[in-house]
């Protein structure tokens, strides 16, 4: 066939668009591809890859609000703060209380509630938590760990304010203030153990009492001796107490109970951290003679009382003895805490808002807040064996460099809040979150009780753990 009688390929129209760049390449490398396969699938891929990896680098535009908003959002909800519901208490138990103090003591008595004060004492606590569950539920901390309900029957827990650890002290007066030493006389003494019948007897014909044996109820008993007459009777109740030291282990435990600061006695250090001005090595002021593990300090003062750069005084409450102990703990780098009648007192808690490093000797102490504070960056603790021994405890602080003391004291400012009782995110909101913790406890032990066949009154129960009483082992490493 001659080149006429061949068809000719017709032209592109000039009406057609022309052909990008790139699939002009990609047409011609394709040709090619005819004579070699191999350079042009690894062209091909190499552009393929190139054009996935651009794709999936480039920011997406971000949503906007409203298809924000409409996300599903599968995290689970925070759970709701367990609720309390305040006990309206006859004013015996409370105010009452206070009165009766004042009136042993000749002072003033205010008629009108709304101008009591709660007399200055280390067991304060129960006036701050009963000052607020008394406030309007608008007038309270947001951040309080617990609301407060006032409908009962909504209520995870159910707070006594009896003023149990003041009540203690009033007994016995007459009124008017002239003491008892034997009653008699005709008038009506006030008797603490009265008010604790009474109050248990109260308690016991209380719907909410009956229902869970007082186990969602919350009871301050914070000296040690408050209750005694019917703390077998209040005994499944969450307890606010100071320590075990006269509690059986069927009667509390770190479990069910909470452990309470005291409220301190001196006033807080206002001053930054620093070894400047503090020129003591070592101060204790308290009482010299004590019961029981507190024997400890009379061998102690033996020791130390002619020690160096020590201070150490025998000094009982009083306004002139407070105001020693602030200027002496203000002035020094450690102060001494040694075991009183139980293993902890108010002076370990004086300290800690002095900046002054507690040094602990006291075997069977326990501690507030635990789960948040670790005690070991803030005190030293020394068992009680090695501390009555001539030259140890003085060689044991002296070597703490002035590094380490800031070290401490750096930690002491950070946990002092906790032991701030007026601070609003201090002692009573921590006092709250551990009294909420418990709230998973009760409900198990509630329903747990629910199918269980009824026990006797002292067969053991599971739900104990605390010191010394049933026998918690240390571990010295």
């Amino acid at each position: 066939m001659s080149d006429r009688t061949k068809p000719r390929k017709p032209k592109p129209s000039s009406s057609s668009p022309p052909l990008s760049p790139t699939i002009a390449l990609t047409l011609k490398m394709a040709r090619r591809s005819l004579l070699k396969p191999t350079l042009a699938t690894a062209f091909l891929s190499l552009l393929f890859l190139y054009a996935l990896f651009h794709t999936l680098l480039t920011p997406s535009p971000s949503p906007s609000p409203s298809s924000a908003s409409a996300a599903i959002d599968l995290s689970p909800s925070p759970p709701s703060a367990p609720k309390i519901y305040l006990y309206d208490l006859p004013s015996k138990f409370t105010y009452g209380v206070v009165r009766s103090y004042l009136r042993a003591r000749g002072s003033p008595v205010p008629a009108n509630d709304a101008d009591i004060r709660y007399p200055g004492h280390q067991h304060s606590a129960e006036w701050w938590l009963l000052s607020d569950l008394a406030r309007p539920p608008t007038a309270r901390s947001p951040n309080s760990p617990l609301q407060l309900t006032l409908d009962p029957d909504e209520a995870d827990l159910f707070y006594v304010p009896f003023f149990s650890s003041l009540s203690l002290v009033v007994n016995p007066i007459r009124p008017g203030g002239t003491d008892i030493a034997g009653g008699g006389g005709g008038s009506t003494a006030y008797s603490d153990e009265g008010m604790q019948e009474e109050l248990v007897e109260w308690l016991e014909g209380q719907e909410y009492w009956r229902r869970s044996r007082g186990r969602d109820h919350v009871i301050m008993c914070q000296d040690p001796n408050a209750l005694y007459r019917v703390i077998d009777r209040v005994r499944n109740a969450v307890l606010l107490v100071s320590d075990f030291g006269r509690l059986r282990a069927d009667q509390a435990s770190l479990i069910k109970d909470v452990i309470l600061p005291y409220s301190h006695r001196i006033n807080s250090y206002k001053g930054d951290v620093g070894v400047e001005g503090r020129h003591s090595l070592l101060f204790f002021m308290g009482n010299r003679y004590r019961k029981e593990g507190g024997k400890v300090r009379d061998t102690l003062f033996q020791i130390l009382e002619d020690e160096k750069d020590v201070v150490i005084k025998h000094g009982t409450q009083s306004r002139e003895s407070r105001r020693m102990a602030t200027q002496g703990m203000h002035s020094s780098k450690f102060c001494l805490h040694p075991a009183g009648d139980t293993p902890s007192a108010c002076r370990l808690f004086d300290a800690i808002v002095s900046l002054c490093i507690p040094v602990i000797v006291s075997d069977y102490i326990e501690l507030p807040f635990e789960d948040v504070i670790n005690y070991k960056k803030i005190a030293i603790f020394v068992d009680t064996i090695s501390a009555v021994k001539p030259g140890y405890l003085v060689s044991k602080i002296r070597k703490v460099s002035n590094e380490r003391i800031l070290q401490y004291q750096q930690e002491l400012k950070m946990v002092k809040r906790y032991f701030e009782y007026e601070d609003p995110n201090g002692t009573v909101n921590e006092i709250w979150r551990q009294v909420s913790s418990k709230v998973p406890l009760i409900k198990l032990m509630i329903n747990r009780e629910k199918r269980l066949v009824q026990r006797g009154r002292d067969d053991p129960d599971c739900s104990c753990i605390c010191s010394k009483q049933n026998g918690t082992i240390s571990i010295r490493k």
